[in-house]
This record gives structure tokens, C-alpha cells and sequence, in this order.
């Protein structure tokens, strides 16, 4: 009798700047796959929270309060560390795609996927989902990029959105709708992570 497969374990990473739409094609593929879906941004929400922040509202990261929590992150990197270690710790067992910042860099296994968009299209899809105009889209996204950037440079040393040399794929979304990214990434997991497996 032949010895019995071990099941795959499946770690997938998800990253892409504010509005490039990661979270909403992570679930989508999560749900796909039958995976655990675990976000960074939820996990610091979370956090928020206990510090008596109310994130409860879609877009709460681009409104005063969201932007006044990005500025205590960045006086205290605890928040960022426990997120973290918390997901380091989730991805050890395996079948779980990680909506995460950091992941891609610090996480040594995992197929790791960066969505690209342009802010244009980026505030352009954060305004329509918020009901706020594409100038207040635009300039809350260039302080939240750029803040963004400074912590996970100052914790880590990589260049959020500027280094690519963790991941196997990056894909454009400008000009793809929420369902093409979604079939590009299904094809391409099928291919190079599923049938490698």
C-alpha cells in the first residue's frame, strides 16, 4: 500500500499599497482555496481598539482618528511588533493567505504576491468606496503611503513599494477590474503553487 500524500500546506502572501485592492481579492481567493484569511490592518485595528480608538467605519484609516493612531504607531513600534508576531505565528500552520504588509519580507516561506496600482487609481477606488472627494483620496493616501513606508523602514529596513525581491508575482491592477486580478491570481496559484505541490 502506497504511504498516504501529506495535505499541502498553503501559505500565500498578499501586499499592495492602501487601494490597490488586496484585501478584497485575499478574501477572494482565501474563499477559493478553503484558506484562513488573516489581515494585518484587522489584527491593528484590533489593537486600536484596546487603546480605545473606534475603527468601525470602512476607510476608518484615512479619517482624523485613523491618522492620529498612524502617528502613535509611529512613536511606538509595539503595535506594528505584536501584529507581526502574531501572524508570523498563524502562518506556521500553514493554509492561510496573509493581507499583510510585512509578510513578504519577513516570513521566509510563503508564494508572495505584490498588487500594483498608481495612486491615481488608488484614490480614485478610495474615494468611491469612502464618499469623500479624489483630492481628500489623494492626500490622505500620500501621508498614510509615506508614513507607512518610514515604520516599516525603521523596524525592518525594507522599502515598502519600492522593493520587489520577495515576490513571485506582481501584478498591475490598474486597468483590472476586482474579478480579472482575482482570476489572474487563481490562474497563476493553480500553475505555479498548486501542481508544484
Amino acid at each position: 500500500m502506497a504511504p498516504k500524500r501529506r495535505k499541502q500546506e498553503i501559505v500565500v502572501c498578499v501586499a499592495g499599497m492602501s487601494g490597490c485592492g488586496k484585501s478584497t481579492v485575499a478574501k477572494k481567493v482565501a474563499e477559493k482555496y478553503g484558506l484562513r484569511y488573516l489581515s494585518g490592518g484587522g489584527a491593528l485595528k484590533a489593537l486600536a481598539v484596546e487603546g480605545g480608538y473606534q475603527p468601525c467605519e470602512r476607510g476608518w484609516w484615512e479619517t482624523e482618528e485613523g491618522r492620529r493612531f498612524l502617528e502613535q504607531r509611529m512613536g511606538d513600534n509595539q503595535f506594528d511588533r505584536r501584529v507581526d508576531e502574531k501572524l508570523l505565528k498563524e502562518a506556521k500552520q500553514g493554509n492561510v493567505i496573509l493581507d499583510s504588509w510585512t509578510m513578504p519580507w519577513l516570513l521566509k516561506r510563503g508564494f508572495k504576491i505584490w498588487l500594483e496600482a498608481s495612486p491615481e487609481v488608488r484614490a480614485r477606488r478610495i474615494a468611491e468606496r469612502d464618499s469623500i472627494t479624489l483630492e481628500k483620496a489623494l492626500s490622505a493616501l500620500s501621508e498614510k503611503d509615506e508614513k507607512t513606508r518610514m515604520i516599516y523602514k525603521s523596524l525592518y529596513g525594507f522599502n515598502l513599494g519600492e522593493d520587489f525581491s520577495p515576490f513571485n508575482v506582481i501584478l498591475d491592477t490598474d486597468e483590472l477590474s476586482v474579478e480579472e486580478v482575482f482570476q489572474t491570481l487563481c490562474m497563476v496559484i493553480d500553475r505555479l503553487l498548486i501542481k508544484k505541490g
